[in-house]
């Protein structure tokens, strides 16, 4: 079972926010379905459009998401966050003066006793860089368990910023996982979403953390495979050894007479090798090239990568 509780809250009454429970929405109904439209996140989202989130609310919903076991859990939270001497905050709607919110120190212990497999967080919200931090300990000491993956809008002690009345941040997060970070195969990871969102914000922006204690990268959704299962199966086929090139001719190229049926359909599948890296024309700057000029097309590095994978059964 995969579960996924998604927060947004606009309506604070003292400093109100207008892009939170959009970003929720649009969240939720991305990780709800794959791309092919099966199931993938059961989830539960709550915004300050249907329900006043106050502390024991936020509080009783976090503690049911990592309460009863399950393969994934997913926790969002878009929203106000702040942070004092005793660490981060997420900040609820009836925050007051000493009473902010849910302490970032809770959700973090909830999570690391969770008797689930693997645990994501994502937190847009100013200075959720505190999360996971132990202040009582040390600023910049990082406690997770094992399975448990954190990635903040900001640093410490940055604020997250709204654009077109969206999170910078969870925007990003929605591209993300809509395909964006998606690998060859459609898989989107931790790992991913991170790397997406690190080089869409430049040195001068809000800066993302990413902190995990993790073993293994677990697929979060399944977005569209960017070349067919069966079609990549065929690389360890067309190159039997990784370093060794295909030679090429006219007859691979389907406009030119005489054809030759299995060339034709091998070259489709060379083509998309091109057309996702793995593949790359020796001496010709377009396959068509190669093949006309009777050159020769070998892996790239990440060809030789992926035909490790197949060779190993490992894909």
């Amino acid at each position: 079972m995969r579960r996924a509780l998604i927060v947004g809250i606009d309506d604070y009454p003292r400093c109100p926010l207008h892009g939170c429970v959009n970003d929720a929405l649009l969240l939720s109904n991305v990780l709800s379905k794959n791309a092919d439209q099966s199931r993938n996140f059961h989830c539960e989202t709550v915004t300050s459009k249907t329900h006043r989130i106050t502390r024991a609310l936020l509080r009783e919903k976090i503690h049911r998401l990592f309460r009863d076991p399950a393969e994934v859990a997913f926790l969002h939270f878009s929203g106000h966050g702040t942070v004092n001497g005793f660490g981060g905050y997420l900040v609820t709607a009836d925050h007051c003066d000493y009473d902010v919110g849910i302490p970032m120190t809770e959700v973090l212990a909830l999570a690391n006793q969770a008797p689930i497999n693997d645990v994501f967080i994502t937190l847009d919200c100013c200075h959720s860089g505190m999360f996971g931090n132990i202040p009582e300990v040390n600023n910049d000491k990082v406690v997770l368990s094992e399975g448990v993956s954190i990635i903040t809008a900001t640093r410490g002690g940055q604020e997250a910023l709204e654009e077109n009345g969206s999170g910078v941040f969870t925007s990003l997060l929605v591209e993300a996982m809509e395909g964006g970070a998606a690998g060859l195969l459609g898989e989107v990871t931790a790992a991913s979403v991170y790397a997406y969102i690190d080089s869409a914000l430049g040195a001068w922006d809000q800066r993302p953390l990413f902190k995990a204690n993790v073993s293994k990268f677990i697929m979060l959704r399944k977005s569209k495979a960017k070349i067919e299962m069966d079609v990549l199966r065929k690389i360890t086929e067309y190159f039997p050894l990784p370093a060794e090139s295909l030679h090429l001719s006219p007859e691979y190229e389907p406009e030119v007479e005489p054809h030759d049926k299995a060339k034709e359909i091998k070259f489709r599948d060379l083509q998309k090798f091109r057309n996702v890296g793995l593949v790359e024309p020796i001496g010709a700057e377009h396959m068509y090239h190669a093949a006309m000029q009777s050159k020769a097309c070998g892996l790239t590095t990440l060809g030789k990568y992926y035909w490790r994978l197949v060779k190993d059964n490992k894909i």
